[in-house]
């Protein structure tokens, strides 16, 4: 039978995909995950539909789920044409807020007993929420905006008083302690084995000059110990980093060990993350090390998709006016800018004449036979006939100029402009801009993915704006789809997203990667087998 597994603070599911993905040798799931608790609604909307398609073997998910993918049917006229698969995704998907007053941990508790049953080999997945821990996330929380505060009355002493009440803010942040209720379910349930994850920049956060990770690592290794308010037994867990310890002897590790670089086991995005398997003491083997895999580009995870246009903002949106739009650019006095290089500029020149009203926003559902050119078999499903989750945003005519121009330098020049790469009149209207320029401190918000190497990070920002990932086909002037991110995360072309598209984007960015938790779940089952 399958190895049953656990999922917390689940997200959209994308390490659950991988183990239950997972195949083995006797042509069966090598897993099947029996409990995901996922607190956000549309995530959960996403969870729940995923666990519909794999109530049924491989390759028979029924007409009526492509049909809801295609927006034939409705999500209740799928779920009511096949009671007894939609009963089983609502039981595997839950609805809950670990640690939340209305959910008990007897409640917890008990949803896990029974989704495991009497089965003793199974396994414990899942990371804390992690806005708290990230980098960008403790510099938005703590850092203050000099030159904006020493122009105001008081300068140093009002700076210091922000300060100390963003720093007070940050170390109250409840998000910092979530881990525990994972800890309390290792320290209760036992699971022979767990994998924790969780973002780079947990390395370095400190709560009240604590080092968090050191904290962390030896309440995973002792969690009974660490929770002594559950009143078990002991239990402890070695602990395991894939990327370069998979072989080592427990406690010879560091801490940077546990960094998993995505991009070195292909997935074509460059995304770093910590990631902690914990071996049970008594569990007798070694867990094997992930596969290096040759590195995997943009252009390979994204080119076969449909080409679209983004939609124009503030303006009448048609294909012929968003045409126009960018076929001003011939004429834009920005063009003569003498920072341009010659080649950029006679590329611009001649891509402009090349943009024809001709293309689409897409949508939903877009018809589309899309023939992926890596990693085919995972990507590709032959019943689909369509692209899910493809709709281009909407740009403002100024960010089509930028876009335009930071696509072509990119072609041209082997790398994303920086913004002093930008003719000063495309540089957007911010009040900080000129420290940008003079301290090159976030200066590269508009960055173009480039095709030939994997993407950058796509994390949950995507969600408010495209600068950071601008498609690199000048033609198409515009900012990655949710299928797209999808695809650089991995995720399967049959793997729909619920909800608004914004919450679509927050669902992807949150994600780990699925091909990357196949080879992590290969690895434990080879283990645990």
């Amino acid at each position: 039978m399958p190895i049953p597994v656990i999922d917390l603070f689940a997200g959209p599911g994308g390490l659950g995909e991988g183990f239950s993905s997972l195949i083995a040798p006797d042509r069966k799931p090598a897993f099947k995950t029996k409990l995901s608790i996922e607190k956000d609604a549309h995530a959960h909307q996403t969870l729940e539909l995923r666990a519909f398609f794999r109530a049924f073997r491989r390759g028979e998910a029924p007409d009526e789920y492509y049909g809801y993918l295609a927006g034939e049917i409705t999500r209740e006229k799928l779920f009511a044409g096949f009671p007894n698969a939609a009963e089983q995704a609502r039981r595997e998907a839950w609805l809950a807020e670990l640690g939340a007053d209305t959910i008990a941990d007897e409640a917890v508790d008990a949803r896990i007993s029974a989704a495991l049953g009497s089965r003793k080999k199974w396994v414990l997945i899942g990371g804390p929420p992690c806005q708290a821990y990230s980098l960008v996330g403790r510099s938005r929380l703590i850092g203050i905006g000099r030159t904006h505060m020493d122009s105001a009355v008081g300068g140093g002493q009002v700076a210091a008083a922000a300060r100390d009440a963003k720093r007070e803010k940050y170390e109250a942040d409840p998000r910092h302690h979530l881990y525990r209720h994972y800890l309390r379910i290792l320290a209760v349930h036992r699971p022979p084995l767990f994998v924790m994850e969780n973002v780079k920049g947990l390395l370095s956060a400190r709560v009240k000059e604590e080092q968090i990770f050191d904290r962390i690592l030896g309440d995973l290794a002792n969690p009974a110990a660490a929770m002594p308010e559950a009143a078990v037994e002991e239990v402890k867990y070695d602990l395991v980093p894939l990327a370069s310890g998979g072989l080592a002897l427990p406690g010879t590790h560091q801490p940077e060990d546990f960094v998993v670089r995505v991009e070195d086991h292909g997935v074509p995005q460059a995304r770093h993350r910590i990631i902690i398997v914990g071996v049970r003491a008594d569990i007798r083997g070694r867990l094997a090390t992930l596969p290096l895999r040759e590195k995997f580009t943009a252009s390979e995870a994204i080119a076969d998709l449909p080409r679209l246009r983004s939609g124009l903002s503030k303006a009448t949106d048609t294909s012929e006016a968003w045409a126009n739009a960018v076929r001003e650019i011939a004429k834009a006095p920005w063009l003569k800018d003498e920072r341009i290089p010659e080649g950029v500029r006679a590329r611009i020149a001649s891509g402009v004449g090349r943009v024809r009203p001709n293309l689409e926003r897409g949508g939903d559902f877009v018809s589309y036979i899309a023939v992926p050119q890596r990693e085919f078999t995972w990507f590709y499903d032959s019943r689909l006939n369509g692209v899910c989750n493809h709709q281009s945003r909407s740009h403002i005519r100024s960010d089509l100029h930028r876009y335009f121009f930071a696509a072509v330098f990119a072609s041209v020049m082997g790398r994303s402009p920086l913004l002093e790469d930008f003719p000063r009149a495309l540089l957007p209207d911010h009040r900080n801009v000129e420290a940008a320029l003079k301290e090159t401190k976030f200066n590269d918000r508009f960055r173009v993915q480039l095709p030939d190497r994997p993407s950058t990070t796509v994390v949950s920002h995507i969600a408010k704006d495209g600068h950071y990932y601008i498609h690199y086909d000048p033609s198409q002037c515009r900012s990655l789809t949710v299928r797209e991110a999808a695809r650089l995360q991995t995720f399967p072309d049959n793997y729909r997203f619920e909800g608004p598209r914004t919450e679509q984007y927050k669902q992807v960015g949150n994600a780990v990667p699925p091909l990357l938790a196949r080879q992590i779940a290969e690895a434990v089952s080879n283990l645990l087998t």
